[in-house]
């Protein structure tokens, strides 16, 4: 089993730069890369990584979306690696969220995302996939590529007074006073 990495944290120089596209999705660092990525992804109840997490400056995300403690009525999914991942906006139409991070651990934010995108990457195989996405997929989606362009979900934030500590967002969702 490939050896679990540690998430770079809020702070990281490697969290603020821009990955840079994989040139060959067959290369062993690639192949290397995406089965950190697998194994430390499996290790959290994150529902998506990046490969900036794992100290990579790589274009690669996966997407895991899958009911957690974190995320109880996310919907389930099969982990997917995209490689060289971008989108475009299907409408203009941006709703909230709450977000988290594996690496800003202990703080939730309310966040807007597009509703509805078109995504396209390259698969493992280097096949070019193209598919729609809306709702919390999408959500992640953009959140993972954020990370490839050096930037984190608190950089989304429209208001501070979104930003939450992990226990008030947990009082929140729970209909305690916060």
């Amino acid at each position: 089993m490939t050896r679990v990495r540690e998430i770079a944290q809020l702070g990281a120089k490697v969290l603020r730069q821009k990955a840079e596209a994989v040139a060959d999705v067959h290369d062993v660092e690639i192949r290397q890369i995406i089965e950190a990525m697998q194994s430390t992804l499996a290790t959290t109840s994150g529902v998506g990584i990046a490969a900036p997490q794992i100290s990579k400056l790589k274009q690669i995300i996966i997407i895991a979306s899958r009911p957690t403690p974190r995320y109880p009525s996310a919907p389930l999914m099969e982990p997917t690696v995209m490689i060289n991942p971008c989108f475009e906006v299907l409408s203009e139409a941006q709703e909230k969220g709450w977000e988290g991070c594996l690496s800003v651990p202990g703080i939730r934010a309310l966040v807007p995302r597009y509703q509805e995108i078109m995504i396209h990457y390259t698969d493992q195989q280097g096949g070019l996939v193209e598919s729609k996405l809306s709702g919390f997929v999408a959500r992640i989606f953009q959140h993972e590529v954020d990370h490839l362009e050096g930037k984190t979900y608190l950089d989304r934030v429209e208001n501070n007074a979104d930003i939450f500590a992990e226990s008030e967002y947990v009082k929140l969702v729970d209909g305690m006073p916060v």
